[in-house]
């Protein structure tokens, strides 16, 4: 039997060299770690329509553009997951877990010292080659 992949908006919120993550909740799918916000794919938005609506919900930012960064696609044993990853730098709003899930802004070297499902280590290898940061 074939595993569902479950496609996955992802987006890197970027200001001021400092990156906005979240925890997720224990009773989820790798709760307890800390993950770029986003979320579901339904079945008839674009990734950038899918990022737009998740971060509104999710974090109370509106998305003005977006980058493609990078897709991932992780079997998780599971679940398999396909993360369509951007980076977002041009939004308004204040982010802030509005979902009640803690929530904060980091820079590069609190951002490498916090716990990711093992799908996310992806984003942080792109980010450092695009930053020439040390991993």
């Amino acid at each position: 039997m074939t595993k569902k992949i479950v496609n996955v908006a992802v987006g890197v919120i970027i200001r001021d060299a400092q990156f906005f993550v979240c925890k997720r909740a224990k009773e989820q799918h790798q709760g307890g770690l800390w993950e770029f916000p986003g979320g579901k794919i339904e079945a008839q938005e674009t990734v950038t329509q899918a990022l737009a609506r998740e971060l509104k919900e999710e974090i109370g930012i509106d998305v003005h553009s977006s980058e493609h960064l990078l897709v991932i696609e992780h079997d998780y044993g599971d679940k398999q997951v396909k993360l369509e990853v951007h980076k977002v730098e041009d939004f308004s709003g204040h982010a802030v877990g509005l979902e009640g899930q803690p929530s904060q802004w980091v820079n590069w070297n609190e951002l490498n010292q916090l716990a990711f499902p093992a799908a996310n280590v992806a984003i942080l290898e792109a980010l450092a080659q695009q930053y020439g940061m040390d991993q």
